[in-house]
């Protein structure tokens, strides 16, 4: 596969998770200050993280909306600081605002949960700006999304989904080869759906794009193991995310990187005659 937002995808990468928000679903308020923040976005870093995803607004389902100006206030001296230190950054919004802000601060990755269709001035923003997009399946909005998951081929049906929303981003003039797209685990899916959309994940791989995989403590996961507790489901998260990988999946969206970096070395040695 060829080269995205930098990095080579001759093998798997690793995308850590920096949530700076009081209300994400496992790790709300894990982070409440900015030299916390830093030090754990470089912590990831050092542990094999290739990306830091920093974000700001919880999209769990229901949860409430956080403005623009809120939104950049937590996450911008994050991404100053990471991107100074020479950690790539993703800043994870759905606001064009936070966009622009947040690659003047240094991300080099625009990850939105709404493939681009929650601010209309996103697509046009990221046409003119030179960084990596990546577009995640998702119906409605956090607050409406699990009543909008029906499906009757819940693979083929995402798969069509974001192919629509790749042909937006690239009539608005985003390069495809700067595109990702990731299919959504949780968001508009209950957990039957999350299940076989990762047993046919391999219908993503015609879209011919970089698959950016987040299952790292999802409800379905939980719903498996009976683990109510979304941070005592890591070892399943890490099983789902291998499995990914072997579908066709190149990025990895974890909380647990350094036991995600490690699973990966020894995937690696053990598949290397």
């Amino acid at each position: 596969m060829t080269d995205w937002a930098g990095l080579s995808l001759d093998r798997p990468r690793i995308m850590g998770i920096l949530n700076l928000t009081p209300d994400s679903f496992s790790d709300g308020g894990a982070y409440p200050d900015v030299v916390t923040a830093i030090a754990a976005g470089r912590a990831m870093a050092e542990s094999g993280a290739d990306i830091v995803d920093v974000g700001g607004e919880s999209t769990r389902p229901g949860a409430e909306p956080v403005s623009s100006e809120e939104e950049r206030r937590r996450v911008l001296p994050v991404i100053d600081a990471l991107a100074r230190a020479g950690v790539l950054v993703s800043i994870d919004t759905r606001h064009a605002a936070t966009m622009e802000a947040a690659l003047d601060a240094g991300a080099g990755i625009v990850n939105d949960v709404s493939a681009l269709a929650h601010d209309p001035a996103a697509a046009p923003l990221l046409a003119r700006r030179d960084c990596a997009v990546i577009l995640m399946h998702m119906r409605g909005d956090p607050a409406t999304m699990q009543s909008l998951a029906t499906y009757e081929d819940v693979s083929r049906e995402v798969t069509r989904e974001l192919a629509e929303r790749v042909a937006v981003a690239e009539q608005a003039g985003i390069v495809r080869t700067r595109l990702a797209i990731d299919p959504g685990f949780g968001f508009a899916k209950r957990s039957a759906h999350s299940l076989a959309l990762l047993r046919g994940l391999a219908s993503l791989t015609t879209l011919r794009l970089p698959i950016v995989v987040g299952v790292s403590r999802k409800g379905f996961i939980g719903q498996v193991t009976g683990v109510a507790d979304p941070r005592g489901r890591e070892a399943a998260s890490l099983a789902a995310g291998l499995f990914a990988l072997s579908q066709g999946a190149a990025i990895l969206r974890v909380h647990n990187v350094l036991e995600t970096y490690h699973a990966l070395q020894m995937s690696k040695v053990l598949m290397t005659p």
